[in-house]
């Protein structure tokens, strides 16, 4: 199912920030030299885990700042919806809006769409999590086809823990 093998260089992308500013995975990389990147694919703005989860992400951010890795958010959300939850919950981390589907075609992130065999909110892609060493290649992936089983924030940083112990 993986279109990624780990150590591969995941695809660059532009998306739209709810700064109004454009973010390019690449430049942003390249602007943090030395730093690991977790991007996180998350549901919306509408859901309930997502946000729990976000602001245990927020909460630690500063834990994953120590460890070296960037955190990036991607939503199919309008940019609009993300800029309110930004602002409700003081988010700092890169929030970005991929309504076009962009990045979740590239990623191959799972699309809840209108023939799946349940109702859930609407059509949205679903979470995932990629892990990137300091060059944008991959070390961990994950990707889930509804809102749980998602690894918690403290499961990454054991994730993130145990790769660098054992990094190449």
């Amino acid at each position: 199912m993986s279109v990624f093998k780990l150590g591969e260089k995941v695809p660059n992308f532009t998306l739209t920030a709810v700064s109004g500013e454009d973010y390019t995975f690449e430049d942003y990389r390249q602007a943090n030299e030395g730093n690991w990147h977790l991007l996180i694919y998350f549901r919306g703005s509408w859901c309930p885990a997502c946000m729990e989860e976000l602001k245990e992400f927020e909460e630690s951010k500063s834990h994953f700042e120590d460890k070296k890795v960037k955190l990036t958010t991607i939503s199919t959300d309008n940019l609009e919806s993300l800029k309110k939850m930004v602002d409700k919950h003081e988010f700092t981390f890169p929030v970005l809006s991929d309504s076009d589907l962009t990045v979740l075609a590239q990623y191959d992130v799972y699309y809840h769409g209108t023939e799946d065999p349940y109702e859930d909110h609407g059509t949205h892609g679903e979470p995932a999590y990629f892990l990137t060493d300091e060059n944008g290649n991959l070390l961990y992936q994950q990707r889930q086809t509804s809102p749980f089983g998602r690894p918690h924030p403290k499961e990454i940083g054991k994730i993130i823990k145990y790769i660098s112990e054992n990094f190449k």
